[in-house]
């Protein structure tokens, strides 16, 4: 225990010193109260230009939501987010949609939904078009709150990528704020027929936390697929004290070469692109749980810019807020 307090501690207080060896650069975080109306805001991506479509995992109705989001075209940093307007199915908002992706072929929407454990098909306007992305014989996710957490689909390479956010009964012990142990994920993808391609193992960090929690939530809850090949994969740790503040939040976004051949069930090589941690305390009031990643532009210089939203549950008790920021490749 002591020497994984120790891991821990050292953990955070180089993360000014691992950021000079990121592949990415991080901008500020941004919330725009005017424009964008409270919400559990889980995954988006991007549709063309500076449109977006958003999903929110507790809606009244089950859809999404269209949202723009403005960037600067030198420095990456994001100057204004507005919702849109919200398109719905028509059913009430029961599959706890949590990743999004655009499926430029048909002009459609896949949405993961973490209650149902299913990938659904959305036309523009939010209904269901009755298709539907089938998991790989084998895998059973049991109804949770680690179910499938993320989706991306990429565009140049035909595939779309999935995982839960957490560990698989079959595949061992999920990870809590206490046990130390490391989630083992199963990075899945489908091509353009909606077939099953691979499944990529990937393990994520030892946890840094060491206490028991009000609440905690460790798990990857975001991929963001892009033209070269790589996956980033958002490995998001949020730890609640069970005494009102000294809440934090840690995320690190890893890049992962999908091209790269793996020898039987070895786990992906995974490099680190960002890293950075919020808190709520007398001093810090930016906690940010960040479950949405995306592609967004590229700059003028022509790096990409990676763009990021967290989940405020609703801006829970008017202390959170529904943060945004990018990472510039």
């Amino acid at each position: 225990m002591k020497r994984r307090l120790f891991a821990s501690v050292l953990m955070l207080i180089t993360f000014a010193t691992v950021a000079s060896a990121q592949m990415g650069y991080l901008t500020n975080q941004h919330y725009y109260k005017k424009n964008v109306p409270a919400g559990n805001y889980s995954g988006l991506a991007n549709i063309g230009g500076n449109k977006y479509v958003v999903v929110n995992d507790k809606p009244l109705y089950d859809g999404f939501d269209l949202f723009t989001i403005d960037i600067d075209y030198v420095t990456g940093e994001i100057v204004n987010v507005r919702k849109v307007k919200s398109l719905s199915s028509g059913y009430k908002g029961v599959r706890d949609g949590e990743g999004i992706a655009y499926f430029p072929p048909s002009n459609t929407v896949f949405i993961s939904g973490e209650a149902d454990n299913k990938i659904l098909e959305y036309d523009m306007n939010g209904h269901l078009t009755g298709r539907e992305i089938l998991l790989p014989s084998g895998v059973s996710i049991p109804v949770s709150n680690y179910g499938l957490e993320s989706l991306t689909y990429n565009a140049r390479t035909h595939r779309f990528w999935t995982t839960t956010e957490s560990t698989l009964p079959q595949d061992g012990q999920q990870a809590n704020s206490v046990n130390g142990i490391r989630n083992h994920l199963r990075l899945m993808s489908f091509d353009d027929n909606l077939q099953y391609v691979k499944t990529i193992n990937y393990i994520m960090d030892e946890p840094l936390s060491t206490s028991q929690a009000k609440t905690y939530a460790n798990g990857v809850s975001a991929l963001c697929a892009l033209d070269d090949g790589r996956l980033l994969v958002l490995e998001r740790e949020a730890f609640i004290p069970k005494k009102l503040g000294g809440a934090w939040c840690v995320n690190r976004v890893y890049s992962v070469d999908t091209n790269s051949p793996t020898t039987g069930n070895a786990p992906a090589q995974k490099k680190l692109v960002a890293m950075w941690r919020t808190s709520f305390n007398l001093l810090h009031k930016d906690f940010a749980n960040y479950e949405g990643m995306c592609v967004g532009p590229k700059l003028s210089d022509g790096r990409q810019v990676i763009v990021l939203c967290a989940d405020s549950q609703n801006q829970y008790g008017k202390l959170l807020r529904d943060w945004f920021r990018t990472i510039i490749m």
